[in-house]
């Protein structure tokens, strides 16, 4: 779910100044998305992603104001890759309660992922605790439609059911559990926290209707 090293579309506040998408930005982007991922965003600084894109610094802000600004396109390109793999697996899948196994099965698939270091925007709300600060609210509008989005298919789940749970109690769990597998999987083992986080999304889906 997580792709890190894929650039973001250029988007109003990318802090590409009107230069468009260009070879140089688009090197600078995603050798900063690759470290930031990797390393944390605090750890690398400006002279680093120049020494690896490798770029000048005039270049550099040219397309990116400030590091900040870089920061925001990171998290934005991350956004964008995942608001379409859920979309896709919402538009493929047969009905609702199988959208929400997709999601579940895009969450366990990026677990195997050989650069899979965690969630980039949970290790992003860590480095950024300010509730105020422009890369925490970016976290905070990314989750906000994760939840939403995810809410909106348990309503269709759950319908009229007389068992009927709380959509938005359902979404919060499934989240719960994702952020628990994001963060538990290096240390518990890919394959058992996987095969769990799918065994809780069978749960949302038959026990809460």
């Amino acid at each position: 779910m997580a792709t890190p090293t894929r650039p973001a579309p250029d988007s109003p506040g990318s802090g590409s100044r009107g230069q468009g998408r260009s070879e140089a930005r688009e090197r600078l982007l995603s050798t900063a998305s690759a470290l930031f991922y990797r390393e944390g965003i605090r750890a690398v600084g400006v002279e680093r992603i120049l020494a690896e894109a490798p770029a000048t610094r005039a270049t550099f802000y040219r397309h990116f104001p400030s590091k900040e600004d870089l920061v925001l396109a990171y998290l934005r390109g991350v956004d964008v890759h995942i608001r379409a793999d859920v979309q896709t697996a919402i538009e493929t899948a047969p009905s609702p309660a199988d959208a929400v196994r997709a999601i579940g099965t895009i969450v366990a698939d990026d677990l195997a992922r050989p650069e899979f270091r965690g969630c980039a925007f949970l290790k992003a709300a860590a480095e950024y605790p300010d509730p105020h600060d422009p890369v925490r609210q970016v976290v905070l509008d990314h989750r906000g439609w994760y939840v939403t989005t995810l809410t909106e298919l348990f309503t269709q789940v759950f319908g009229t059911s007389p068992r009927r749970g709380k959509p938005e109690h359902a979404a919060q769990h499934f989240v719960m559990m994702r952020d628990g597998v994001m963060t538990g999987a290096d240390l518990d083992g890919v394959d058992s926290v996987g095969a769990a986080f799918h065994r809780g999304v069978e749960g949302l889906l038959t026990l809460l209707r």
